[in-house]
């Protein structure tokens, strides 16, 4: 791996150091970051000072946060041997893992029914799931003809199903692609907007619009909408068809209404697969109206085909900040009488 790891003579738990050492100083550069930012997030997350001295690292502090900030570096690097970038959400997820991720399949794109590779290669860029609970899901998007990811916002729950469905479309296994999103509007009235109605819906479907052309070259999309080989629509605009040798995602399914999700959950055809992502905490239908997601948990639970795939706070791979609001946000619920 071109690492070693040179213990100094004991001292005192307080000023105690491990020091690392890096075989290729071009590496080590990407290593630390520009301006050591990676470094400095390090120690910010652990509690330790990290010094560099020619093509080592000294790594100080308490033996828990050192052996953790260490093991941190060490995954890092090898990353970087094995010729595969990294970014500061990857650190992010391995700190909350607490552990080195496995191996994701030497590089190898994730092919049908292989749960043991975890890589997405797409036009534009390689995904890779950060999280124990985002592999699982990875792999369920591949051998279930239906899944459900359920989680707070930041969690890729909706990013790795494109992915897969992008993945899925570039190999041939699906003629289509289709997103779509329940018109429910979180606190805005869409009556309200000026423009034609695609114009209207345009914005809130931005998030996968998003998705998308992190995956596909613009002109690729392009091309494919007018193809209707690519399609964007409201969860409305599903009524009456039957979707065949297609990748479908029904996002912000907690705002779908009972009778929305039994309508779209039956428009699965031959060849086709079928992801509905929502977070349970977000619900924005009117007062009394129950959310079509909940109901197919409790319903559809069991059956065979569909699988269940649940995030939580340290799945978030956004901001850090956002995995602590989170957290608050769970804290306080959980505090509230009834």
């Amino acid at each position: 791996m071109g690492i070693s790891a040179l213990t100094p003579p004991p001292r005192p738990e307080d000023t105690a150091e491990t020091l690392l050492e890096f075989a290729d100083n071009r590496l080590l550069i990407d290593l630390c970051g520009e301006y050591d930012r990676n470094i400095a997030l390090i120690e910010e997350r652990t509690g330790v000072n990290i010094l560099r001295r020619g093509n080592r690292l000294s790594v100080m502090g308490e033996h828990g946060p050192r052996m953790q900030a260490a093991m941190v570096l060490e995954a890092l690097y090898s990353r970087l041997e094995e010729g595969r970038g990294f970014e500061q959400g990857d650190i992010e997820a391995i700190l909350r893992m607490g552990s080195v991720p496995a191996p994701v399949g030497g590089g190898e794109q994730l092919e049908m029914f292989n749960g043991a590779r975890f890589e997405l290669r797409t036009r534009k860029k390689v995904i890779e799931p950060r999280t124990e609970a985002q592999k699982a899901y990875v792999q369920q998007l591949f051998t279930n003809e239906m899944a459900f990811g359920i989680g707070p916002a930041g969690t890729g729950k909706t990013y790795l199903a494109v992915a897969v469905g992008v993945t899925m479309f570039l190999g041939g296994h699906v003629d289509r692609i289709i997103l779509s999103r329940p018109a429910v509007e979180a606190g805005e009235r869409l009556g309200f907007l000026p423009g034609d109605m695609k114009e209207k819906v345009d914005p809130y479907m931005q998030p996968l619009y998003d998705a998308l052309n992190d995956f596909l070259p613009a002109k690729q999309t392009q091309k494919l909408f007018e193809e209707k080989r690519i399609e964007i629509a409201p969860l409305a605009f599903m009524r009456g068809r039957t979707l065949a040798n297609a990748f479908v995602v029904l996002d912000e399914a907690q705002n779908a209404t009972a009778m929305q999700m039994k309508m779209f959950l039956t428009r699965l055809g031959e060849g086709s697969r079928m992801v509905i992502t929502g977070d349970r905490t977000q619900i924005d239908l009117p007062r009394g109206v129950n959310s079509g997601l909940a109901e197919a948990e409790r319903i559809l639970k069991g059956v065979k085909g569909i699988s269940f795939n649940y995030f939580t706070a340290k799945d978030v791979v956004r901001h850090p900040l956002v995995a602590r609001i989170i957290e608050a946000y769970e804290r306080e619920d959980d505090a509230s009488p009834g």
